[in-house]
């Protein structure tokens, strides 16, 4: 029986630019501990136009658990800018407390 994971590679393989698959997917590799390539791919959709939103507080978490702090925050308040732009403003607030209990610098 095939993994989530494999389930939503196949359906990425027939819509490659399905965000929902791509953003599913990042989850999985985070959850098998494939950091790099879940950050890889939780960052190209922050690239595209509009950004997942999602995407960004999901990538500072998963460098806060790494104790990758400053990528982080680079990730978040990008992220709470981005959010902002789209009116999502439950996203800037959720990134904007995460942000603020990493501390100063932020």
């Amino acid at each position: 029986m095939p993994s989530r994971r494999e389930k939503i590679e196949a359906m990425l393989a027939k819509d490659p630019s399905d965000s929902f698959l791509r953003y599913g997917l990042a989850m999985e590799l985070d959850k098998e501990g494939e950091h790099e390539r879940s950050i890889a791919g939780l960052r190209d959709l922050t690239k595209l136009s509009p950004p997942y939103v999602q995407a960004f507080f999901m990538a500072g978490q998963q460098l806060v658990r790494l104790n990758r702090i400053e990528e982080a925050r680079a990730f978040l308040r990008d992220g709470i800018e981005e959010a902002r732009k789209q009116g999502n403003l439950h996203a800037a607030g959720e990134m904007g407390e995460l942000l603020a209990s990493l501390g100063a610098r932020g």
